[in-house]
């Protein structure tokens, strides 16, 4: 059984939630989401508590009851506070310049790669070897900075692409004569 899925999760204040039907909506300071619950869940909704149980016992219900509670709680921390994944760019003449809905990396191509930021998205260039992806959708933040470190991922020889802030890259010694 699910310990997760057994835990509430908290509204604060200032977010709502609502259910029509199967269809959940969180709406907060940040924006609203919305997303249809499964039908082997149970959503019952008490104030400022949410709880998730299944609609009967079995063990498939139970991890469908956790996965619902986890994205219940990003959704209310998205809409209350919100997510940001930062990006570094390692190698010499990598760049990154954010230019309203345009990400443009130079990243040692030949030609520059222009991202266009999908809705929902912010991104802001802080300096230009840092990128910072913020939204209120946790999947939508983490989906659009693998796509930005997919155009260039760090190498294991010399360590230079793009790499999350907090990424260790493993170094390997290089071939020897």
């Amino acid at each position: 059984m699910s310990r997760i899925g057994k835990a509430p999760v908290q509204v604060p204040k200032g977010v709502d939630i609502t259910m029509a039907g199967r269809e959940v909506t969180v709406k907060g300071p940040k924006g609203s989401l919305s997303w249809s619950i499964h039908p082997f869940v149970e959503v019952d909704i008490d104030g400022a508590v949410v709880t998730t149980r299944p609609a009967n016992d079995s063990d498939s219900q139970w991890a469908m009851v956790g996965t619902t509670r986890a994205l219940l709680n990003n959704m209310v921390q998205g809409v209350s506070s919100g997510f940001e994944r930062k990006l570094s760019l390692v190698g010499v003449g990598y760049r990154a310049q954010a230019k309203g809905k345009i990400l443009n990396l130079a990243l040692g191509f030949s030609h520059p790669i222009d991202f266009p930021v999908p809705d929902g998205i912010e991104i802001e260039t802080p300096t230009p070897t840092e990128i910072v992806v913020r939204g209120i959708d946790k999947q939508q933040v983490g989906q659009v900075s693998a796509v930005i470190r997919g155009f260039r991922p760090p190498e294991p020889y010399k360590g230079k692409g793009v790499r999350y802030a907090d990424e260790q890259v493993l170094r390997k010694e290089a071939k020897k004569k």
